[in-house]
């Protein structure tokens, strides 16, 4: 009896007319966030992201030559007047997000119901943001930089540096690459 009722609410579920409208909704919301906004996107040359990148207000983003932008991540430039810039080769994991508009937070008014603070974003060329780091708007990522995995970046972040931690904050620089085999050195 149980296997019988099993297959009745499957059968059920593939007959009801509202899984279709969401599989529309989702449609939409894809055309809506990624298909139509990539259109408005200024990139360079050899440019990719994944198909389920979303994008905000495109037409105030530009995208430097190389660049790989992962899953999942969102890329939301202000209503307005907030950019977001990547230099060349710049590199993000999955689930990064970036917002160049932000809510106000007066006490006794919804955040909602407050006028956006929009500031530029910038990434600079040849940085890396490891997965599910959130930058907030008015931050510029320095040439070179390393954002690690979970940072939330706040504040600008200086040229070769390594950030991490909620608020990020600097925990290394960037050393001069070595060598790769140097005599007496056992190399993997």
């Amino acid at each position: 009896m149980n296997k019988i009722r099993k297959t009745l609410v499957a059968v059920a579920s593939l007959l009801d007319p509202r899984v279709y409208l969401h599989g529309l909704r989702v449609l939409h919301f894809y055309g809506y966030s990624h298909v139509s906004q990539v259109r408005k996107l200024t990139r360079g040359t050899d440019v990719s992201f994944a198909p389920n990148v979303s994008f905000r207000n495109a037409e105030r983003i530009t995208i430097g030559s190389g660049t790989r932008i992962g899953e999942y991540s969102t890329i939301w430039a202000g209503n307005s007047t907030g950019r977001i810039t990547f230099g060349e080769k710049a590199l993000l994991a999955p689930r990064v997000t970036l917002t160049a508009s932000n809510y106000g937070i007066a006490k006794g008014v919804a955040p909602m119901d407050q006028p956006k603070q929009e500031d530029d974003i910038v990434i600079g060329a040849g940085t890396w943001l490891g997965a599910d780091v959130v930058v907030l708007a008015g931050v510029t990522i320095g040439d070179g930089a390393i954002i690690a995995a979970g940072a939330v970046v706040t504040k600008d972040v200086p040229e070769n540096a390594i950030a991490g931690g909620v608020p990020a904050k600097v925990i290394a620089y960037r050393r001069d690459a070595e060598p790769a085999s140097t005599p007496g050195r056992v190399t993997a």
